[in-house]
C-alpha cells in the first residue's frame, strides 16, 4: 500500500531530523560510558575533535578527555599544551593510536620540534590517570589528570597523523591540520580557536592578503600582459600603444607580485617547522626569473642591433617561465591555504577566460599576418619588373614578346 505525499513528506521530516540530531554532536550532551563527568567541554573546531575537563583549583589539577569521532585506526591522534607559544614545537603531548594487535596505546610526548616520529618521553609538568580508550562508535578518548602549576589559560593543539606500522609520522601540513591550535581557559570555560586567537588571525590575514597579491599579479596580470604584447603588436594603429600597455602590466604584477612574495617569505619566518618545500622553492625561482626579466628591460637593444634577436628569444622564455610558474604556484597555495571552492573556481575561470581569448586571438592575427604577406607577394608580383597592370603576374606584353611585329 502506498503513502500520500503527505505522509512522505512527514516521514523525511522525521529522518532529516534524526539525521541531524545525530550528525550535529555537541561536546555538551555526550555522556561517558564510564559515567565520568567533566564540568565543562569544548567543540573543537577542526579534526572531529572535543576537549572535556574539570579544573581544581585548590591542587591547580587539570582532569581532562580528549575526544575524537571518525577515528581511523590507521592514523594517530594527539592533545597537546604548549607552555611557552602557540604551534606545535615546544608542546607537551598525549599521544595515542590503535597498534596493529588493536589495543590502544597512549603516552607523553614532548615536543622538541617537528620530526617524523612523536617519541614518548616525560613532560615538562606532572601528568597522572593517563589512559585511552576506542569504543564502538569509533571514537577514541585521552583520559589524564596534568598538573598546571597556576597556569590558568592554555595554548592547546591538537593532532592527527598517519601511522606507518607502529609508529607515528609526520603530520599534514595543510587545511585543517594547520589550523587545530587555540587558547582554552580553565576557569572561564571559555575557548578560542586558531582563527580567533589574535596572533593566529593576524597570520591568517597575511596568508590571505599572500594569496590574494599573488593570484592578481603571477596569476592574471602577467598573462594579460603576455597577450597584449603577443597580439596588439600585430595591429598598426596600435604601435607604440602596445608597448607602453605590456610594460605598465608586467612591471605593476612584478611589484604587487614582488609584495606578495615577501609576504610568503616573513610567514614563512613565522612558522618555524611548517615547510611548503615546493611551493616555496617555486616561489624563490619565480622571483629570480621575474628579476632578470625586469633587469632585461634596462638592457633591450635597438631593433636594428644585431643581438636583438638573441634578446627576444632571452625575453620570451622567461616571460612564458614565469606565467607558467605562478599559475602552478598559485594553485598549489590554494591546496595549503584550502580556501572555500569558490575561490580556486574563479581563478579557475578566470584562467580559462584568458586561454579562449589567447586561442581566439592567436587564430585571428595569423590569419591577418598571412594575408598581409599574400598582400605584399601580390604588389611585388604586379610591380617587380617596373610594367604597368599589362604585365601582371610576370607576363610581357603581346607586342613585345614579338618584338613589335603583329
Amino acid at each position: 500500500m502506498g503513502l500520500s505525499p503527505r505522509e512522505m513528506l512527514l516521514c523525511c521530516i522525521i529522518l532529516t531530523t534524526i539525521f541531524l540530531s545525530t550528525y550535529a554532536q555537541t561536546c555538551s550532551n555526550y555522556a561517558f560510558a564510564s559515567n565520568r563527568v567533566f564540568s565543562a567541554c569544548n567543540d573543537l573546531p577542526v579534526l572531529n575533535s572535543f576537549i572535556h575537563y574539570t579544573y581544581n583549583p585548590s591542587s591547580q589539577t587539570l582532569a581532562i578527555a580528549y575526544r575524537v569521532t571518525n577515528f581511523d585506526s590507521s592514523k594517530w591522534v594527539a592533545w597537546a599544551i604548549n607552555p611557552t607559544s602557540q604551534g606545535m614545537a615546544g608542546s607537551q603531548a598525549l599521544v595515542a593510536f590503535q597498534q596493529s594487535d588493536g589495543f590502544i596505546r597512549v603516552y607523553t610526548s614532548p615536543i622538541t620540534g617537528y620530526s617524523t616520529q612523536l617519541a614518548e618521553g616525560d613532560l615538562s609538568f606532572p601528568v597522572s590517570d593517563l589512559s585511552a580508550i576506542n569504543s564502538n562508535n569509533n571514537e577514541v578518548i585521552i583520559f589524564a589528570t596534568l598538573g598546571l602549576n597556576g597556569t590558568s589559560t592554555l595554548n592547546q593543539v591538537w593532532q592527527e597523523g598517519q601511522l606507518s606500522g607502529n609508529a607515528p609520522t609526520a603530520h599534514a601540513t595543510s587545511g585543517d591540520n594547520i589550523r587545530s591550535m587555540g587558547t582554552l581557559n580553565v576557569l572561564s570555560g571559555q575557548s578560542a580557536s586558531g582563527s580567533g586567537a589574535a596572533g593566529t588571525s593576524t597570520k591568517t590575514r597575511k596568508r590571505s592578503i599572500h594569496g590574494v597579491l599573488n593570484a592578481i599579479s603571477w596569476g592574471i596580470m602577467m598573462p594579460l600582459g603576455a597577450i597584449i604584447a603577443r597580439y596588439l603588436r600585430v595591429f598598426q594603429s596600435a604601435d607604440p600603444a602596445w608597448f607602453y600597455l605590456h610594460v605598465t602590466c608586467q612591471t605593476s604584477a612584478y611589484v604587487i607580485g614582488v609584495t606578495g612574495w615577501a609576504t610568503g617569505i616573513r610567514l614563512g619566518s613565522e612558522s618555524p617547522g611548517i615547510q611548503f618545500t615546493s611551493h616555496r622553492v617555486i616561489g624563490i625561482i619565480l622571483f629570480c626569473v621575474a628579476t632578470l626579466q625586469v633587469i632585461a628591460l634596462l638592457v633591450r637593444p635597438k631593433k636594428e642591433h644585431k643581438h636583438r634577436i638573441f634578446w627576444n628569444i632571452y625575453h620570451h622564455l622567461l616571460g612564458y617561465s614565469i606565467i607558467v610558474l605562478g599559475i602552478i604556484n598559485i594553485f598549489k597555495g590554494f591546496d595549503i591555504l584550502n580556501p572555500e571552492k569558490k575561490w580556486e573556481r574563479a581563478y579557475t575561470g578566470v584562467i580559462i577566460v584568458l586561454a579562449i581569448i589567447a586561442a581566439i586571438m592567436e587564430v585571428y592575427t595569423w590569419c591577418v599576418v598571412i594575408r598581409r604577406k599574400k598582400d605584399a607577394n601580390t604588389e611585388k608580383l604586379s610591380n617587380g619588373n617596373g610594367y604597368d597592370n599589362n604585365g601582371a603576374n610576370g607576363h610581357y606584353p603581346y607586342a613585345q614578346r614579338t618584338n613589335g611585329r603583329v
